[in-house]
């Protein structure tokens, strides 16, 4: 056995902010829309992830689509604000998700990104803890399985799964 520690484990007061905010959303909210972003360098065969300081894993950049955004806008605000990344052409739908981890009632719209520019990388704020370009073939320790399905998705032609 192992003891090396798990790095999807959440420590206890990430997770009691991660429970708030479903919460919140869960009153204010009947159903959720979010977006996903697979931002892709073909230069380096590698894509861009995030580690948040809420939550476990390395995974896509994205978040919630506000009032009055579309699913488009919401991905280049979130993409500029975790990743300091400007899409410069139309990102690509790939999938339509039901995230039923977090509420049954969380449905995530994943693009694929390989137009875009990043002037400076992301550098640790109150919300992003790490973030990068990772080869394809050599992602972190700790990527999510929902990242990786997302990848192999793409990737490796295999369905898209209606699940996150």
């Amino acid at each position: 056995m192992s003891n090396a520690p798990n790095p999807l484990r959440q420590k206890p007061w990430a997770r009691l902010r991660g429970s708030l905010f479903h919460l919140y959303f869960l009153l204010r909210r009947p159903m959720t829309l979010g977006v996903r972003g697979l931002v892709h360098d073909t230069a380096t065969k590698s894509v861009f992830l995030i580690r948040h300081t809420y939550v476990p894993g390395w995974q896509l950049p994205g978040g919630g689509v506000e009032t009055g955004e579309t699913f488009v806008e919401s991905l280049a605000r979130e993409l500029e604000e975790e990743g300091n990344i400007t899409i410069t052409a139309p990102p690509i739908l790939k999938s339509i998700h039901l995230n039923k981890q977090a509420t049954k009632r969380d449905h995530v719209g994943f693009y694929l990104i390989e137009a875009f520019r990043q002037d400076t990388p992301k550098l640790p704020d109150h919300e992003i803890a790490e973030a990068g370009f990772f080869p394809i073939d050599a992602l972190p320790e700790g990527t999510t399985p929902a990242t990786r399905r997302r990848i192999s998705e793409v990737f490796e032609g295999k369905e898209a799964s209606p699940y996150w």
